[in-house]
């Protein structure tokens, strides 16, 4: 399984990078926003971080933006920026269309917002190099998101799409790990998510006992 960050801060980009081998980035407005810099040169910025690997910048669309052929006239601009770009797409109709005919033009896109198998299907269907759907925001309304990664990668799998199932708005760790077993290709989370993911009480406990037992015996 692939790690994303969820993130458009260059501190967090770089260690992560250097410190936990990330596999990509994901971006969106809030992430840009909290960044204080203005949107192309956030970008700019990530993009050359990722220059020479094969590691993908998702970079979203204005989401304002909900007519066909202006998706696609911004997401050519967009793309042309980084080799690394994959342009992220809300799932909504105009969308899909869209996501066919960068298709064609060697544009990848990210189709996101999705919260359902059937936004997920026809996500791949249009072409969609990656699909993202949102777990956290469905857990917190207490909906069933095991079915629902599982019929995704179900469904890509039954039918041979060329998609990567990026499961989204992650929480925790356990969340992290469940999208492992159901078969996701991809997780995206914040810097702070991965941190407490990576660390455990017991590990803490277990080296203060070692440490301990070091300290008591000679090392020659």
């Amino acid at each position: 399984m692939k790690f994303f960050l969820d993130s458009a801060m260059i501190d967090e980009i770089e260690y992560a990078l250097d410190t936990w081998d990330i596999d990509g980035v994901t971006t969106n407005p809030r992430h840009v926003q909290a960044s204080g810099k203005p949107f192309l040169q956030v970008v700019k910025q990530i993009g050359n971080l990722m220059e020479g690997t094969e590691k993908t910048v998702s970079v979203e669309v204005n989401p304002h933006i909900m007519d066909t052929e202006e998706m696609v006239a911004e997401a050519e601009k967009l793309a042309a920026l980084c080799p690394n770009f994959v342009i992220k797409l809300q799932c909504v109709e105009p969308s899909f269309k869209a996501v066919r005919m960068l298709a064609e033009r060697d544009i990848r896109c990210n189709v996101t917002l999705v919260f359902s198998a059937t936004q997920a299907l026809q996500a791949m269907r249009s072409g969609a190099y990656y699909v993202s759907p949102f777990i956290g925001w469905k857990e917190s309304n207490a909906e069933d998101v095991q079915e629902f990664v599982k019929d995704i990668v179900a469904i890509r799998d039954n039918f041979g799409f060329d998609t990567s199932v990026l499961v989204a708005a992650v929480r925790n760790g356990r969340q992290i790990a469940d999208a492992a077993v159901y078969g996701a290709d991809i997780v995206t989370a914040g810097s702070a998510v991965y941190k407490d993911a990576f660390a455990h009480p017991f590990t803490d406990f277990g080296i203060e006992k070692f440490i301990s037992f070091w300290d008591q015996t000679d090392y020659e």
